[in-house]
């Protein structure tokens, strides 16, 4: 499949703690849109990105966002470019800013009747109020070992520990809140770890097959991601029929439940009893030739210049989204304070 010359701007880059995954997502669908027959132009989000953007709104079919982190991810982008009148690739903005929380993403799949993991959310303020001896000695009471401490809000793994008893907690706090202001802590599901990509080319959500992720180390790090030969990956999943058609099920159900749209990814831990744990949602996952997606494409036998074109030229027909849109909006998780049973 060709799109006829259409003009695709890809936006990567950034400021963010993944701005090298986002060089590298940018380059591998920028190619694959040349391939399908796209004119691409590839734009960092800096100051000069908004008026080109606008002196060249004329010229510009869709935009494609692979903003990894908080300026891409959080909903931000998508509102700016949905002023500006530009169609694009991805969720709407409030739908992003909901899956950008992974406490907020985890109360509205809990409220959909997607199994969780126990947690508690706390804000920095809490052990500079409170002191965090105390904090920490309450947490081990309401969360069972092991137990995994992360950024509320960030991508790739950055800032999360896996801590087996309480005297690990310090280290795992100051490593999380240096990557944002509030911390996840949830109980450690042990089992298989699968990703799911969900797609939308305008008749509705689809899966693509699971991705079973096998670290080296038996963490799934920055580093296990991003560094090649560090992990394997099983693209099916080694799941049952049942297993995987549960967890594709799941996956449909988070991506609808959070609003997202055109290309999302979902993560779940499948424990020995066959139950998919949802984890988080990824609006913008990443794309590079280590990324899950492109993996699960792949298996299915899809080409990624075609997939591509088909999200891009979906995002072109549909244009810029007006602000009636929104399909979940903050108040719909109102769960997301103190913790989950």
């Amino acid at each position: 499949m060709t799109i006829n010359g259409q003009h695709v701007v890809i936006l990567s880059g950034g400021i963010s703690h993944e701005r090298d995954v986002s060089l590298r997502s940018g380059r591998r669908v920028a190619d694959a849109l040349t391939r399908a027959g796209a004119k691409v132009t590839v734009r960092e989000p800096d100051q000069q990105l908004l008026p080109w953007l606008l002196e060249h709104r004329d010229d510009v079919d869709v935009v494609w966002p692979l903003l990894h982190g908080t300026s891409g991810e959080n909903g931000a982008l998508y509102s700016l470019l949905r002023a500006t009148g530009l169609p694009y690739v991805g969720s709407r903005p409030t739908a992003a800013k909901l899956a950008w929380n992974k406490a907020t993403a985890k109360a509205l799949a809990k409220r959909a009747g997607l199994s969780t993991p126990q947690s508690i959310v706390l804000p920095n303020e809490t052990f500079r109020e409170l002191g965090a001896t105390s904090v920490i000695q309450a947490i081990a009471r309401g969360v069972d070992f092991p137990a995994v401490v992360k950024p509320t809000e960030g991508g790739s793994s950055q800032g999360v520990t896996f801590v087996d008893n309480i005297s690990e907690f310090g280290r795992a706090l100051v490593t999380a809140f240096t990557y944002g202001d509030s911390v996840l802590i949830e109980k450690r599901v042990l089992g298989t770890e699968v990703t799911v990509g969900v797609l939308d080319y305008g008749d509705g959500p689809f899966t693509v097959p699971a991705v079973e992720i096998v670290p080296a180390n038996g963490v799934y790090d920055y580093a296990a991601r991003y560094n090649a030969g560090e992990t394997t990956y099983f693209a099916p999943a080694r799941l049952t029929d049942e297993v995987a058609q549960r967890v594709a099920e799941q996956a449909l159900l988070a991506y609808e439940t959070i609003g997202l749209a055109d290309l999302a990814r979902v993560d779940f831990i499948v424990d020995e009893q066959g139950t998919p744990w949802f984890l988080e949602a990824d609006p913008i996952p990443g794309m590079t030739e280590t990324s899950l997606v492109p993996l699960a494409l792949e298996a299915a036998e899809l080409a990624a210049p075609e997939v591509y074109a088909k999200l891009a030229e979906h995002a072109a027909r549909r244009g810029a989204r007006t602000s009636n849109e929104a399909v979940v909006t903050e108040a719909d998780a109102d769960e997301t304070g103190g913790a989950e049973a």
